[in-house]
């Protein structure tokens, strides 16, 4: 069999080939890095929730311990903090912000999206314009309106707001822009579909994975959510799990059983690590549908 002899392309094919391999474990190199580096707090708090509050005082470990058990039934059944009244609070208040704020969001761009009227660009920048005023903002006078209607410590003032959420309105209608043809719309309204019904009976099948994804970021912001809640629950059966979480913070940890705080903080992130590991598809999904235009 004849050998033909490499000529300069093949050397530079080679090349281009090396250099692309080693760019990709550079950068696979540089993933683990930062994966490993995420991941190890996570590991750290729950090696922590495991150890007793001498093992703690003792020193650093990375093994867990066979106190894991003990601190959940001691963190769970404490009256002064009482996590299953604050977790049922957070997702209470978390689920109903997640679904109101979606629905609404999506309601409001496929207004926007499929309707042609007058004072529709202006709608639009002024929405996205309140979309740049920071929430703090109005946090005084909003205050002011909730003691004055005597709502305190009440989840409507905490639920109700979020129906007006600039940001999901404005990624539901990229989204819609990007993936939803006015065609359907029109072919429904033809059969005789009224709009509400071609709303909720086409579009939102369309776009759920869109939905999904703004679902899960405002349930993870409503239940990480600390700055109104705390200006407006006072009473114990009405705090979200930050607001328990802050006074563990202001509390002497002197006197603490600091297993059992461990233990807490760990079932105060465990819900949002669920939502995010079993629906963290949606996200994906929702991003590389959102990116493909037509």
């Amino acid at each position: 069999m004849r050998s033909y002899p490499y000529t300069r392309s093949d050397y530079e094919s080679q090349r281009a080939r090396t250099r692309l391999y080693i760019c990709r474990a550079v950068v696979y190199a540089v993933l683990v890095f930062l994966t490993v580096l995420c991941l190890f707090s996570f590991y750290l708090l729950f090696v922590n929730s495991t150890r007793s509050n001498a093992q703690l005082q003792a020193g650093f470990r990375l093994t867990p311990q066979e106190n894991f058990w003990t601190n959940l039934r001691n963190a769970w059944n404490d009256v002064s903090i009482s996590i299953p009244i604050g977790l049922r609070n957070s997702f209470i208040i978390a689920i109903l912000t997640g679904i109101l704020t979606t629905y609404f969001s999506a309601l409001t761009a496929f207004g926007i999206h499929a309707y042609d009227f007058k004072g529709r660009k202006f709608a639009y920048i002024f929405i996205l314009a309140v979309m740049m005023i920071p929430p703090q903002v109005g946090a005084v006078g909003f205050v002011q309106i909730v003691y004055k209607l005597k709502l305190t410590n009440n989840y409507l003032p905490l639920i109700l707001p979020s129906i007006a959420a600039p940001v999901v309105f404005f990624y539901m209608k990229q989204y819609m822009e990007a993936i939803l043809p006015l065609e359907i719309v029109e072919a429904a309204r033809c059969d005789g579909s009224n709009e509400f019904s071609t709303f909720n009976r086409i579009v939102l099948p369309i776009i759920r994975p869109a939905l999904a994804v703004q679902l899960i970021f405002a349930f993870v912001g409503s239940w990480n959510n600390y700055f109104i809640p705390a200006l407006l629950l006072d009473k114990l059966e009405r705090k979200t799990v930050p607001i328990m979480i802050a006074q563990l913070r202001s509390a002497d940890y002197s006197k603490f059983d600091m297993g059992k705080v461990y233990m807490f903080i760990l079932l105060a992130i465990l819900p949002v690590v669920i939502v995010y590991v079993f629906l963290s598809k949606f996200i994906v999904r929702g991003v590389q549908a959102g990116a493909i235009k037509g």
